[in-house]
């Protein structure tokens, strides 16, 4: 099965989503499960992970509903209150709905890049194991250290990297973190998505040679069967149409062999979320 790991869907409220600015007008509207399905099922995309873009549990219970009357959603990537004290019991709550298939923090947004080294939230992440749960890592580049801390005091745990740590692309940057995402690939419990990365670009601009040293570095560090393709739809919308994206990773992904390839566009998210 043809899998996008990474996508989101709202009901566009400009207090809510006070971070789509704006020039990013384009995405300032809804986006629901009939319009995903358009796109995906225009390019043969069959099944996708659907995830937060609200910290509340409610917007886990709202992505859940959508999944259960969606089939082409195979997942969840879900917010809980990871650092609460009630934590478990809202674990036990929605871990039980199959469809949830992973948490995420919007660890980017935090003013202390410290603050996943925090003993309430490590307690928050020992628990997700026990009830089959991934957690989602979403960070910038100058974060990566601190998630490799993150990664070594949990090596039961599987983690799944987003939009490969967003590294300085339009800046063409590459170090320190090429050097950074190597080292985290050591990690065996560690997947990455191949996505989110025309937004760190020119949305104007960008170009494919721009983006394939990064893309190189990915698939080469944690190889095909711990990457996966995730379009970040309809964020990537600001920079490209979800076609022009999945062409750009079927380019990069042209030296691979066809079950390497298979693995990079489902079997890897299949196997990292038990889809």
């Amino acid at each position: 099965m043809k899998i996008d790991a990474h996508h989101h869907f709202w009901k566009y409220d400009p207090a809510e989503y006070d971070w789509i600015s704006p020039e990013m007008e384009t995405i300032r509207r809804d986006f629901l499960p009939a319009d995903l399905f358009e796109e995906i099922k225009a390019v043969g995309i069959e099944g996708v992970v659907s995830v937060q873009a609200r910290q509340c549990v409610e917007e886990t219970r709202w992505l859940l509903e959508m999944a259960e009357v969606n089939d082409f959603i195979r997942g969840v990537v879900g917010w809980l209150p990871l650092i609460s004290n009630s934590v478990q019991a809202d674990l036990e709550k929605f871990a039980a709905n199959q469809k949830l298939k992973a948490v995420r923090h919007v660890l980017q947004g935090e003013p202390d890049d410290d603050y996943m080294l925090r003993d309430d939230f490590n307690r928050g992440i020992s628990a997700l194991k026990n009830h089959g749960l991934v957690y989602d890592v979403l960070i910038y580049e100058r974060q990566l250290l601190q998630a490799i801390k993150l990664v070594d005091r949990h090596p039961d745990q599987i983690f799944v990297l987003d939009h490969v740590a967003k590294p300085r692309i339009k800046n063409g940057v590459l170090q320190p973190w090429k050097r950074n995402i190597y080292e985290l690939a050591q990690r065996p419990n560690v997947y990455c998505k191949l996505s989110g990365m025309v937004t760190e670009a020119d949305w104007e601009l960008w170009t494919p040679e721009q983006l394939r040293p990064y893309a190189d570095c990915v698939l080469e560090a944690f190889g095909a069967n711990r990457t996966m393709f995730g379009s970040d739809w309809p964020v990537c919308l600001v920079a490209g149409k979800y076609s022009q994206w999945l062409n750009t990773v079927r380019d990069f992904s042209m030296h691979l062999s066809t079950d390497e390839q298979d693995w990079l566009f489902g079997k890897t998210a299949e196997m990292a979320y038990q889809l």
